[in-house]
């Protein structure tokens, strides 16, 4: 299972955005992002909810194969 949480570090902690639903003492692996994206706090927060609305859309299996955008990039590169 795969689960993005938001955060930021505060007092040299890191601290999530959001309450998690894990069980006490469950293991986490944390990669740091870099944050010199050019983005800003409206822009950023624009980018998460369409990155979750993504997923919520795979996850109701909305999503494009893979196989079939790298077939239709192709023939667009073949043009």
């Amino acid at each position: 299972m795969s689960q993005t949480v938001h955060g930021r570090v505060t007092g040299g902690r890191l601290q999530v955005d959001e309450p998690v639903d894990l069980p006490e003492g469950a293991q986490v692996e944390l990669v740091i992002v870099d944050a010199e994206d050019g983005l800003d706090d409206a822009d950023r927060a624009s980018l998460h909810e369409a990155l979750d609305e993504a997923q919520a859309e795979i996850d109701r299996g909305e999503g494009i194969p893979v196989d079939q955008v790298i077939a239709e990039a192709r023939s667009l590169l073949s043009k």
